[in-house]
């Protein structure tokens, strides 16, 4: 079977910078719901009519991936609003943030903390690889169609790359 649109996928890949660091590596195969919200776009449009056992290569651009970074989306908050506990790497959802946190915080987004000092501490509402090129080595590992339960989600619940609030030093971004 190919891969057309609402059907599932399940691939792994290496993601790379454009220096050759690598950033991410799946080896256990994923399912991705294609026509939903689970893949970029530019690596749907490039796997139409791929089967299992093929491979791709993909540069994207920040544009075609999470974007440029943008500074007006790093927020400098008081350390006593958060609690004692918390340390940097860890991820908050925006509408879970303190009520005295900025305003301007868009509620919509995930926050990593990414330093604290005595008295601030720094949040960045920014993919961890937004203004990033990447390139990235896909193997698809296997096609199938997509179940009424799929079709309806258009998700397998398990968005490429999607930011997942996590525990301090974990670098897991699938």
């Amino acid at each position: 079977m190919e891969i057309s649109p609402q059907c599932v996928v399940a691939l792994t890949w290496t993601l790379k910078d454009t220096i050759g660091e690598t950033l991410d590596q799946l080896d256990e195969p994923v399912e991705f719901f294609v026509g939903g919200d689970d893949l970029l776009v530019k690596i749907e449009e490039a796997l139409m009519g791929y089967s299992a056992g093929e491979t791709l290569d993909l540069h994207l651009e920040p544009e075609e991936a999470f974007g440029d970074y943008d500074e007006m989306l790093v927020f400098l908050e008081k350390r006593s609003h958060f609690p004692p506990e918390l340390e940097e790497g860890m991820t908050i959802e925006g509408h879970a943030l303190p009520g005295a946190c900025s305003p301007e915080a868009p509620k919509d987004l995930f926050y990593t903390v990414t330093e604290i000092y005595p008295e601030h501490v720094v949040l960045d509402g920014n993919h961890p690889l937004a203004g990033i090129a990447l390139r990235i080595h896909i193997k698809v590992v296997g096609v199938r169609e997509a179940n009424e339960e799929e079709l309806e989600n258009k998700s397998m619940g398990s968005g490429f790359f999607k930011i997942i609030p996590q525990a301090p030093g974990s670098s897991q971004l699938h």
